[in-house]
């Protein structure tokens, strides 16, 4: 018999509600059947059958909350159904109420599992960077208890329950599918071994490092001082070190050469944090390997595989401009007013121009729900808050951090809060992913004249802003010099209207305009 549990739907979330179920007791399911719909604080998840067997029963009813880990239905195998069957018909109708009891019981002692986070509607799996806990230590709350490495950032997994750390079963550098055990909590060691074999697996070896014990006689000899870069740093296609960004991040701080660090713990070689802080720091510029090969050249054409990062991109992006009606919106707007603004701001304290942009659509946004909606099924969600996501470019694409509740912000405020999430965001952490409403991108400093942008999901609109320029202005019939901003507003028609985007832009261009009401 397998339980299904309440998933962990990303790091925040506690508990869900289901919505509905899309099989009934007695339906046969196989791996990877979507089993019920489940709504999250965050996000709408799709329950997925890790077993193939029958729905034996639902043990949490739809519109029901419940927290993460607990009990929602029960899976079993062919021959356990018929044997339930026979049980039923010679036992007194009392029975399946007991059965139900038993379902719900933990299968030996009280075991939890802690699980792979869903960390972003486009995560599959996770690498465990590194555990903050060992085997035995009590935790609580909110306690910091691993990292783990998704498709776009290092993110830090808080535990949603207290107890004891009694068993690791996804070590450093080892990789997992989101919403499943990656440990458990539990009193007794014993208890876990029960729990694993009821769920009709084995627990993988906590942080196993089969090669070492293996490869001990192979280097009792000592080796010569030049075989460490034997196993040179693996390199991408390009020839680019793999490091994940925390990697990169520590590197920087502690200089170290990522190219001296050699094989990495994580998928491919690929050089992790703990791998860099083994490291010796740099005193003197270390001999660099051998070149990469170069890349496989077909004629004229390269061919590179593509990063984690930029498939989680790919799929995103293409569903948005597959299933989302984008129309568009353009204004340009007489830009002296707001320069000279923002440099009578900076003056003050350190900010940008796009923090003015930001500033001021927090206040329009404010005055339009609509904007700070979002689609959900066939209802609306509105937000009471202007969560604006920065979109942020890295190396291997894009990423896009939240400053939450931008409108109850100073602008002096809002400059800090935005400059300390690009720098986590570039040193490989994304905070408040997944919460915003509406996205801001802006190529401006790059010279780009206007563009269009499409819409991050699952959110309603996005702006794209360009450069300041100097253009002709005709004013009262007359000509003058000056600067001029032009910005293209992506919208998605089920959710705005384009009377409405209108008149948002409207008011928009009369913030950025008169831009002293937001000092």
């Amino acid at each position: 018999m397998h339980t299904i549990t309440m998933p962990q739907a990303g790091p925040a979330v506690k508990d869900g509600t289901v919505v509905r179920w899309l099989k009934k007791p007695g339906d046969p399911v196989s791996p990877g059947d979507l089993l019920a719909i489940i709504d999250t604080e965050n996000m709408r998840v799709e329950l997925e059958s890790a077993k193939a067997g029958v729905l034996a029963e639902i043990l949490c009813s739809q519109g029901k909350t419940v927290k993460v880990g607990d009990a929602l239905a029960t899976i079993s195998s062919s021959d356990e159904k018929a044997a339930a069957k026979n049980a039923k018909q010679e036992k007194p109708a009392a029975q399946p109420k007991e059965a139900h009891a038993v379902s719900n019981a933990t299968p030996a002692g009280n075991v939890t599992p802690v699980l792979m986070p869903k960390a972003g509607q486009t995560m599959e799996e996770g690498t465990i960077v590194s555990w903050k806990v060992q085997p035995g230590t009590q935790i609580n709350k909110g306690d910091i208890i691993f990292e783990v490495e998704t498709d776009k950032s290092v993110i830090e997994v808080e535990a949603v329950d207290a107890g004891r750390l009694s068993k690791i079963v996804i070590g450093e550098g080892d990789t997992a599918a989101v919403l499943t055990p990656v440990a458990y909590l539990a009193d007794n060691d014993a208890d876990v071994d029960a729990f694993i074999a009821s769920q009709g697996g084995e627990a993988p070896a906590a942080e196993a490092q089969p090669s070492a014990p293996a490869e001990a006689p192979a280097i009792q000899t000592p080796a010569p001082a030049a075989a460490p870069v034997a196993a040179s740093a693996p390199t991408t296609a390009e020839g680019r070190i793999k490091a994940s960004p925390a990697a990169r991040r520590v590197a920087r701080e502690k200089g170290v050469d990522l190219a001296t660090v050699g094989q990495g713990r994580g998928p491919g070689g690929r050089i992790l944090s703990q791998d860099v802080l083994s490291a010796p720091a740099a005193t003197a510029p270390a001999a660099r390997p051998a070149p990469a090969p170069q890349p496989v050249v077909e004629g004229e054409v390269v061919r590179r595989p593509m990063s984690a990062m930029r498939k989680a991109i790919a799929r995103n992006l293409l569903a948005s401009k597959q299933n989302i009606p984008h129309f568009y919106m353009r204004a340009t707007i007489d830009a002296d007013p707001l320069m000279s603004f923002y440099q009578g701001e900076k003056a003050k304290y350190r900010c940008s121009l796009n923090d003015v942009v930001v500033m001021a659509c927090a206040k329009a946004i404010q005055e339009f729900p609509a904007f700070r909606s979002r689609l959900d099924g066939d209802a609306l969600m509105e937000f009471p808050t202007a969560n604006i996501g920065i979109a942020v470019g890295l190396d291997n694409g894009l990423v896009v951090p939240v400053v939450v509740a931008a409108d109850q912000m100073k602008l002096k405020d809002l400059a800090l809060e935005t400059r300390r999430l690009a720098e986590q965001a570039r040193g490989g952490k994304i905070e408040n992913m997944g919460k915003g409403v509406f996205t801001i991108s802006n190529l401006g400093m790059f010279g780009v004249e206007e563009f269009s942008a499409i819409i991050n999901p699952p959110e309603a609109a996005i702006l794209a802003v360009a450069a300041v320029r100097e253009e002709v202005i005709v004013s009262g019939g007359t000509l003058r010099p000056g600067r001029v901003m032009t910005m293209t507003l992506s919208c998605d028609h089920r959710v705005i209207d384009g009377l409405l985007a209108a008149k948002f832009m409207a008011r928009l261009k009369e913030i950025l305009e008169w831009p002293a009401q937001l000092a």
